[in-house]
Order: C-alpha cells, then structure tokens, then sequence
C-alpha cells in the first residue's frame, strides 16, 4: 500500500468515527433545540399552523442525522472493496488485510435475539412528530388547520419509515456499485 493510500485509509477511518459521533451529538442538541420550539410555540402561539416550525426542525434534525448516516456507510462500502482483500495481503497490517473490519460487519449482520440499534432514531423521531401534534390539537383547529397540520406530520412520518427503509438497502446497493467501479476503474 502507497503512502497515499495508507493516509486515504486513515482519513476515511477518522471520517466514519467523527460522523458516527456527530450523528449522536445532532440527535441531541437537535432534540433539546425542537423541545424548546416545541414549548414556546405552544405557549405563545394561536394557530394550531405554528406547529409547523417545530416540525421543520426536526426534519432538519433528522435530515442532517440521515445525511451522515449514508455518507458513513457509503465511506464503509468503499473501504471494503478498495482496502480489505480477502484472500491476501494488502501489504499494511493495519489498514488491509484478509478480512477487515467492514467485511466482518456486514458478514455479522443481524442475528436472532441480538439488541439492536437505530441508527436514524426513526422512532424517537416518531414520537416527537406526535408530541408536536398535541398543542394544536388543543386549540381547536378548524377542518382546514387539521388537515394542513395533519397532513405535514403525516408527511414527516412517511419520510422517516422511507428513509429506513432506504437505509436498510443501502448497504448491499453501495457494495455492488463500489464493486463495478473497481471493475470498470484501471
């Protein structure tokens, strides 16, 4: 492995980390940011409409989480078809080598009775759009207001289960593709 190469890894490495822990961060302070919303929207507004604002930020809370989400495990795909070789030996020890970390992950998968995570906090997420429903609810919307309101956090949850979805593909869909540019590439 080149000197280039063995920076490449490191770099790339270091991204996934700082995404993975940015990802949780964003959750965090996206969450604390959309309670405060959330309460001052309820206290102070009139129009069950104005619920709409704390909405929008948590879609762009779950936004940012989904976007460092993809970009780790496209990074991960690449990783596994570029550096890790099974079979033999890319010539570092630490970066590549038979089987590496990203095959391991993928090979492991989910098995029968295992915890697992959700790494876009879908149903965190799902709560909190129905949190958020509750204060115009209490202010008696007309039929318009119900459904524009409705409407907009019905929209939200349908993006969280596609995204999840989306999310769930991606991994076997980024392989393949890393695969046929490695085909293709010289």
């Amino acid at each position: 492995m080149t000197a280039r190469e063995q920076e490449e890894y490191r770099a790339l490495r270091a991204t996934i980390r700082e995404r993975g822990t940015a990802r949780v961060s964003i959750f965090s302070a996206g969450v604390a940011a959309w309670t405060a919303a959330t309460i001052a929207t309820a206290a102070l507004a009139s129009s069950p409409v104005a619920s709409l604002l704390p909405l929008l930020l948590l879609a762009c809370v779950f936004e940012a989480i989904f976007a460092l989400h993809i970009g780790v495990e496209r990074i991960g795909r690449y990783l596994q078809v570029f550096y890790e070789r099974s079979g033999e030996s890319a010539g570092s020890s630490e970066a590549a080598g038979s089987i590496g970390w990203e095959h391991a992950a993928m090979a492991f998968g989910r098995p029968p009775g295992a915890a697992t995570t959700d790494a876009l906090f879908t149903v965190p997420f799902l709560l909190a759009a129905i949190f958020n429903i509750v204060p115009p609810l209490l202010l008696n919307p007309i039929r318009a207001e119900l459904i524009f309101v409705g409407g907009a956090h019905a929209l939200f949850a349908l993006r969280l289960i596609v995204a999840r979805t989306a999310a769930g593909r991606q991994r076997a869909i980024d392989l393949a593709r890393f695969q046929q540019l490695k085909r293709e590439l010289p």
